[in-house]
């Protein structure tokens, strides 16, 4: 008998990767990833897992490898924990015939443009939105807006790129970073110059056309979008909840996202709630781990359940609440040293401590995902529990980080970000 793989295409270099992997493995599937460069997913190697090295930007090598592959193995799906190849994913579905995206959808969703010109018009509530292709474009297009503004690139993911533009000087700031050579563009620089929506943000976690989930999420100073605080389930009267429900399913709808996960982000302001974008993916870690402890469901198996074509389980089996709390470095420099994940996972209730990088790693703030240095998750059966406990188990984790010997051999996304090149600081 045939064994049956489970192709995944590229993954993720921090945890999200991973647990595709493990949940493949407990539903009795062979994983192999195609990689252009499987070096950048140290636990392949770890974990002794197949791989195979092909030019996963090119459709017909993908194809002529999984053809190759299916005279070896029973190829029980396709899938990506990486949302840049999601619509790849789909093609090769299409082509293999196996439980998969539109990729269509997908593409016309993660240009996020054209994702505003559809829910605009199936009259989803968004922020007012712009299209510039240079600093003229975008200084008329906050003009007409109104600062403050969010200036962001039409594609691209992570919040990289993203900044909150109070002023004009600001604003001139963020666009010489994004257009000057310091933004990497994959395409033709297309900026999206948007209204700030005001209100605290929530994240909607769907899978097909059910709402699995609705949690709220905290940032970190402005002017950039880097995540503090992450928690499910978010503390909603019913109207508020059923609103916020009825938008991500609104989305859905308006993208063509009925087949697989999708992660909303919205906010509630003074119109209620506004959406604030639509990934036609699952959400990365620890939004999953949340997911599970919250609710009991396994969002990284039941998708794979969906991918290889059975029947998911989607249905809650209790209710937690779990937070995720970031670790942010204050300032560019080498990590001399960090410390105290045992203990921190050692209190009861926590349930993860993760370190993205270790000791001697220099760090350069870029105002996005690549900030986030770890995290710690905790649940308990309410907020307040599990909110000290998180409060206590990030106590006990400390670093130092030595700055760079000169101002200008390592830059931040901006000049506001970096420290003084005199200062050694302890996280304590």
């Amino acid at each position: 008998m045939e064994r049956r793989a489970l192709i995944l295409i590229e993954s993720n270099t921090r945890v999200t990767g991973l647990l595709f992997v493990q949940a493949a493995q407990r539903l009795g599937l062979h994983p192999i990833t195609l990689s252009a460069n499987p070096a950048q997913y140290p636990y392949l190697a770890a974990e002794r897992l197949e791989t195979i090295r092909v030019d996963t930007n090119n459709l017909d090598a993908l194809i002529h490898e999984c053809s190759r592959l299916r005279a070896i193995y029973d190829i029980a799906g396709i899938t990506s924990a990486t949302e840049s190849f999601y619509a790849t994913v789909g093609k090769l579905c299409r082509h293999f015939d196996v439980p998969g995206p539109n990729p269509a959808s997908i593409e016309r969703c993660c240009d996020k443009f054209t994702q505003r010109q559809l829910l605009a018009e199936a009259g989803v509530p968004i922020p007012a939105y712009r299209l510039a292709a240079n600093a003229t474009d975008v200084k008329s297009s906050a003009a007409e807006i109104g600062l403050p503004v969010v200036v962001k690139p039409a594609s691209g993911s992570g919040s990289s790129g993203v900044g909150l533009c109070r002023n004009f000087d600001e604003l001139a700031e963020h666009t010489n970073y994004l257009l000057g050579g310091k933004h990497i563009w994959r395409s033709s620089p297309r900026i999206l110059v948007e209204e700030f929506a005001q209100g605290p943000q929530y994240l909607s976690e769907t899978m097909g056309n059910e709402v699995i989930g609705i949690g709220t999420a905290d940032f970190g100073p402005p002017p950039h979008f880097v995540y503090h605080e992450w928690t499910f389930p978010a503390l909603l009267a019913n109207r508020e909840h059923e609103r916020i429900a009825d938008a991500s399913l609104s989305c859905l709808r308006a993208l063509d996202l009925g087949w697989g996960p999708a992660d909303i982000e919205l906010r509630w302001t003074k119109r209620g709630p506004v959406v604030i974008e639509v990934n036609p993916r699952l959400a990365g870690a620890p939004v999953p781990q949340l997911v599970q402890l919250a609710y009991g469901i396994d969002l990284v198996t039941e998708h794979i359940r969906l991918v290889i074509g059975d029947e998911m389980n989607l249905h809650r089996r209790h209710s937690q609440a779990a937070a995720a709390r970031f670790l942010v470095p204050d300032r560019d420099g080498t990590l001399d040293w960090i410390s105290g994940s045992s203990r921190a996972a050692g209190i009861s209730g926590v349930d993860e401590v993760k370190f993205y990088i270790e000791s001697k790693t220099p760090i350069v703030r870029k105002g996005d995902y690549r900030d986030l240095i770890g995290y710690v998750v905790a649940s308990s059966p309410n907020l307040a529990q599990t909110k000290g406990i998180l409060h206590r188990a990030v106590d006990l984790i400390k670093w130092s980080i030595t700055p760079f010997p000169a101002v200008g051999e390592q830059q931040s996304a901006a000049p506001h970000l970096r420290a003084p090149a005199n200062v050694t600081t302890d996280k304590t």
